[in-house]
């Protein structure tokens, strides 16, 4: 009898503190499911760290592929997302739709004071952009952006390097960033449909990995805008993506006379994410999410940087904080100042390549 009771109450402590977990969990809905990025807060919803209350997707096909494999229940699914906020109300929205799309996902839910967070980048053009920030201000609500390259440890760690000085004065900043092309490394066609659409994603690689090296730029920079933006865009592959361009480099030049480059590429012989920032004083090599660099002098070999410094595993824990904490981040990586002058950077370049000229920003 004993045994049994004993047996009862650990089941019962348990079940308390699934229950306990589960109530803290963020209760996040869904707007979109064609970007292939809903896979990663799917398999943490899998995991339970996360609770999904509501999907909005148009397509029914695609809704009842998602809610066969992840075992999801028909009643949180609605055909688009003012229906679903009609009866539903989450801690926050994360958007999983084509870029330009963005914008109506702000305004169905800033003036709910309902928080966003949309895969990068913000926007496709410059007046969407300076609209969401201007809902989000207005509400006192947070619209953020997910970047792959803010959850990067090296990367993280190399921004303290730079803030204590450790380099001396930036001069130069080198980000290559992209893959073998999205229908290459096997995108699927919701997502590829649109990922090559000049309209709803406002490019092709310029926008797709052009947008991670104009936000570690601006970060690094202290939300610094340069002064100036010239692109040289391309089709290397115009029988595979003939809409859009494949590859970009953007140089940026800022008012201090240091510079960035930009190389965003679906043409990497290899999947790539990397930063490289020159100082006066030594270099930093960011080879990947977990590997940091230091060079000195010319011809001693590189110190390995232990990636120590403290920061958020994945955009879920990241979100979980700014809610609790009831704050609008600024100058972070997903921080809509931030993103403003990435879509900015990101307007300028297509101009400039456009035009063949240099773009001076006002």
């Amino acid at each position: 009898m004993m045994k049994h009771l004993i047996k009862i109450t650990f089941l019962l402590i348990l079940l308390s503190h699934e229950v306990a977990q589960a109530s803290e969990r963020l209760k996040v809905a869904v707007a979109g499911l064609n970007h292939d990025h809903v896979f990663l807060l799917l398999n943490l919803y899998k995991d339970k760290q996360v609770d999904i209350i509501g999907i909005a997707e148009s397509n029914e096909i695609l809704s009842s592929k998602i809610r066969t494999q992840y075992n999801l229940p028909q009643t949180i699914f609605y055909p688009d997302l003012p229906s679903l906020l009609k009866y539903v109300k989450p801690d926050a929205v994360l958007a999983y739709n084509p870029t330009n799309e963005h914008i109506h996902v702000a305004e169905a839910c800033l003036p709910l004071k309902i928080p966003v967070m949309v895969e990068k980048p913000l926007a496709t053009t410059l007046s969407d952009a300076k609209r969401i920030a201007s809902l989000s201000k207005q509400f006192e609500t947070p619209f953020l952006v997910n970047y792959e390259t803010t959850w990067y440890k090296s990367n993280q760690q190399l921004k303290q390097l730079v803030d204590n000085d450790e380099i001396g004065k930036i001069t130069r900043i080198l980000v290559k960033d992209g893959h073998e092309g999205p229908k290459e490394i096997g995108c699927s066609n919701y997502f590829l449909d649109w990922l090559t659409d000049p309209k709803k994603n406002g490019g092709g690689a310029v926008m797709d990995f052009g947008c991670y090296g104009a936000n570690l730029m601006t970060w690094l920079k202290n939300g610094e805008r340069p002064i100036s933006v010239t692109a040289f865009i391309q089709q290397l592959k115009p029988e595979v993506y003939p809409k859009v361009d494949d590859n970009a480099t953007i140089i940026l030049r800022y008012r201090d006379g240091s510079t960035g480059i930009i190389q965003a590429s679906w043409a990497w012989p290899y999947s790539v994410k990397d930063l490289q920032v020159f100082g006066t004083k030594a270099q930093l090599y960011a080879k990947n999410d977990k590997e940091l660099l230091k060079y000195k002098q010319q011809n001693d070999p590189p110190v390995v940087v232990p990636t120590t410094v403290p920061y958020f595993e994945h955009h879920i824990a990241y979100l979980e904080q700014v809610l609790k904490h009831k704050m609008i981040p600024e100058n972070d990586l997903g921080s809509i100042n931030n993103n403003v002058t990435v879509v900015e950077i990101l307007e300028a370049a297509k101009r400039s390549a456009k035009e063949g000229r240099t773009i001076v920003l006002k």
